[in-house]
């Protein structure tokens, strides 16, 4: 464990997000994709901060699998770390999330301005609909979609039923699926303050069609892929 780095990294964090949260504001005026690219240097910044603070350092195998058009992009989740650094490794994508995070003070208000799905992970096939229609416009606009389709933080090597919002929107707009694997929860423990030292490894798959394939399948495809990866990287 890293006390004295998660501290200073904590510290910085509550520095640097109301600055931000407040140019969010600021810049609303400006198109998706200029918001976008000023907001995420946040990201950069956090990324590094845990990397001197705390020594979080992290690897990226496979960014030549990643098509140039937007896709949709299902990703293992462990931590709050990958929801922060995608920023830096993808190209300009949106996050699928519950519409809580966007009510937090100061983090909440830019996370707003950077064009998230944001839903009500309660309201069911409302919620289905909404992933459907807001994911087709930010297809359109040039996004790609980052979705974690087992809708909440597991903790390394714990598994959990896929949600189908991710490969219902990929079916549904006939757009390619890339699996995404992390194993960042070694680093950045979920529901723990102190973050430990290592190495994170984000896989990155192959792209593939969702043309013949059902919901169930794609779902299937995703997890055997990111299961498969499991075994590669060592504990952080």
């Amino acid at each position: 464990m890293r006390p004295i780095g998660s501290i200073l990294l904590a510290l910085w964090l509550a520095l640097i997000t109301p600055f931000f949260s407040l140019l969010a504001i600021i810049i609303t005026f400006l198109p998706a994709h200029r918001r976008y690219a000023l907001i995420s240097q946040w990201s950069y910044l956090v990324i590094k901060a845990a990397r001197l603070c705390c020594g979080i350092r992290y690897r990226v195998i496979g960014l030549q699998n990643l098509p140039p058009q937007p896709c949709v992009l299902l990703s293992r989740h462990e931590s709050t770390w990958e929801t922060i650094a995608y920023q830096a490794i993808f190209p300009p994508q949106v996050m699928v999330l519950k519409k809580e995070l966007l009510r937090i003070p100061f983090f909440g208000w830019g996370l707003a301005r950077m064009s998230p799905i944001a839903i009500d992970r309660g309201s069911g096939r409302r919620a289905l609909r909404q992933v459907e229609e807001q994911g087709r416009e930010r297809l359109a606009a040039g996004f790609y979609v980052v979705i974690f389709p087992e809708g909440t933080r597991m903790a390394p090597g714990a598994q959990r039923e896929y949600q189908s919002g991710g490969a219902w929107l990929a079916k549904k707009t006939g757009t390619q699926v890339v699996p995404v694997a992390v194993n960042s929860g070694y680093c950045w423990p979920k529901h723990s303050f102190f973050k430990r030292s290592g190495l994170i490894t984000v896989r990155i798959g192959t792209a593939f069609s969702t043309a013949d394939l059902s919901v169930t399948d794609i779902n299937m495809k995703v997890n055997q892929w990111i299961e498969s990866q499991s075994d590669k990287d060592e504990k952080g």
